[in-house]
């Protein structure tokens, strides 16, 4: 069956029920339906004084272009956990349509490891994103009239650096021109479109604790420049009050369950290589509260989505990992093997790949194991060979086969991680400190995690990141953006590269999210759709119901 029918099938509980396993009050509750509710922000704040649990990160090895299953993992650990009696909680991001309906699909796991209800989470689910683009694009209208009407604070319209934003993967949005049409239309001027994911306002949103941080953050967005060079903040344009009212309802975190009837937490979604690429702290630190182990991903690979984890969503929120999975399959470690090899030779030479993360991920001071998600066609001596390569680096690897049979197929797993989140061994610390400049901490996750010689840019690059730095940001962390295929900036480089240069191409300052983004190579920060895009496939059949979601 596919991922849909499954779930289709699956005997969901009352939300209600559901929010029993986490004591949370049916009071609490703002149901969407009856199997979806968002978790009242006071409760949340009334849970302040209980001890957290324990925090679980899941992440990847440089996946293929169909990904390997780290939602998928995610799910089925947290299942596997509780079915060994402990009290877990999945906290998790909520899916983009831009990738639902590109080339990815959905992202609420897989086979017998999903989280449901599977349609909703993968649309239009509570409306979170849809709010997250209003209040982006009500700052991108204000902006416009206030130039319409005068321009009192000076806006240099060359100087703009506040884009549009859909959820949609479509490239020709990536530059366009507005205004056009006449005087009653506003002021001509180049503009341009990200993918609301990509959106500083959905960074802001994940890093928030609360409204008020929420708000004070909002202040803080740099929408462009005077002709002076001097910053505009969102907060000169009086809108960020009306920004929060869109924001409000959607920042409490959306609780739904597991096919195992298990609770999730959903909530945010950045991506990991053109954002931080982790799901709310308001929801991580809400399941630290309420169960004894929560189980969260960060996106992409390790050297994208948890080295962003580790040093800008722990940094800045306090969270301290105890234990993290790093998701392996056979087929990724073959593709990033030589070529040259036979078939047992591409997959050793392939586990460079995993060796890496692995002692990247060490480098943070957090243990880690290696989740093999075994595919049908994966021979036992192909496992062996991982396992073996693992144990070598000091990591234990367990086969996983959560796909198929759900939480009972990653006991294993569960039974490794509950003892190494609880024997206290992991000695959690950012890999470069607040008061590092810009540059060199770029230079520090260049060279120390993808093992590039150097880092470059040109001049007009360098003046930027000065500008940053004599502008009082240089505390800041870097949130890199670049390819998720690669160590290095081009995706065709596979395995553990060393030698090559990273280039930098373009840097953002996202002041109200709290990071400086560097942009490498060709990523785009509005995706394009691929020749046969998923959306080709999904319609309503004759009784209503949708099908060709994955």
């Amino acid at each position: 069956m596919s991922d849909i029918e499954i779930a289709r099938k699956a005997k969901t509980q009352p939300i209600a029920e559901i929010a029993k396993k986490l004591d949370i009050p049916e009071s609490a509750l703002i149901p969407f339906g009856r199997t979806k509710a968002k978790i009242d922000p006071e409760h949340i704040e009334s849970l302040s004084d209980k001890p957290d649990g324990k925090l679980i990160l899941v992440t990847a090895i440089s996946p293929t272009p169909a990904g390997e299953g780290k939602t998928t993992t995610s799910v089925g650990l947290n299942d596997a956990i509780n079915r060994i009696g402990k009290k877990s909680v999945a906290c998790l991001r909520e899916p983009s349509l831009g990738p639902c309906f590109g080339m990815k699909g959905g992202a609420a796991g897989g086979g017998y490891a999903q989280v449901v209800p599977m349609e909703d989470i993968n649309l239009h689910f509570t409306g979170d994103f849809h709010a997250i683009g209003a209040a982006h694009n009500l700052l991108s209208a204000l902006i416009d009239n206030h130039i319409h009407w005068g321009n009192k604070l000076e806006i240099d319209a060359r100087r703009i650096t506040w884009k549009r934003v859909i959820d949609m993967n479509d490239r020709a949005l990536r530059t366009v021109n507005c205004g056009l049409g006449g005087p009653g239309n506003g002021f001509p001027r180049q503009d341009g479109y990200d993918i609301t994911v990509a959106s500083e306002v959905m960074a802001i949103f994940c890093l928030a604790t609360d409204l008020d941080d929420l708000k004070a953050r909002l202040d803080r967005i740099v929408i462009g420049y005077t002709r002076e060079q001097k910053p505009v903040h969102a907060a000169d344009l009086l809108g960020t009050g009306a920004m929060t009212v869109l924001l409000k309802d959607a920042l409490a975190p959306n609780l739904v369950q597991t096919l195992e009837n298990n609770p999730a937490i959903i909530h945010g979604g950045p991506f990991a290589n053109i954002a931080h690429g982790c799901n709310s702290v308001i929801a991580t630190k809400a399941g630290l509260k309420m169960a004894d182990y929560v189980v969260t991903e960060a996106g992409f690979g390790a050297d994208l989505g948890a080295e962003k984890f580790f040093d800008i969503k722990c940094r800045m929120s306090g969270l301290q990992p105890d234990a993290s999975v790093l998701v392996a399959t056979i087929r990724a470690l073959k593709m990033h093997g030589e070529i040259s090899q036979n078939e047992g030779g591409l997959l050793e030479s392939g586990c460079s790949n995993l060796v890496r993360h692995i002692e990247n991920i060490k480098s943070f001071g957090v243990p880690v194991v290696v989740a093999i998600n075994r595919f049908s066609g994966d021979s036992d001596a192909e496992l062996a060979t991982v396992k073996k390569i693992a144990s070598a680096n000091g990591v234990t690897a367990i086969e996983c086969t959560h796909w198929e049979h759900g939480g009972a197929g990653a006991e294993a797993l569960a039974k490794e991680v509950v003892e190494m989140a609880d024997s206290g061994s992991a000695s959690f610390a950012p890999i470069y400190p607040d008061e590092m400049p810009l540059w060199e901490k770029i230079k520090i996750v260049a060279t120390r995690l993808y093992r590039a010689d150097d880092i470059i840019a040109d001049k007009k690059i360098r003046d930027h990141i000065r500008k940053f730095q004599d502008d009082g940001y240089g505390n800041f962390p870097v949130c890199i953006a670049k390819t998720q295929y690669s160590f290095s900036t081009d995706p065709n480089l596979k395995g553990a590269p060393t030698n090559h240069v990273v280039a930098i191409r373009e840097v953002r300052l996202s002041a109200g999210a709290g990071f400086i983004v560097v942009v490498c190579g060709d990523i785009m920060t509005m995706p394009g759709l691929p020749r046969s895009p998923a959306a080709n496939n999904i319609e309503l059949d004759k009784n209503g119901e949708v099908v060709g979601l994955f």
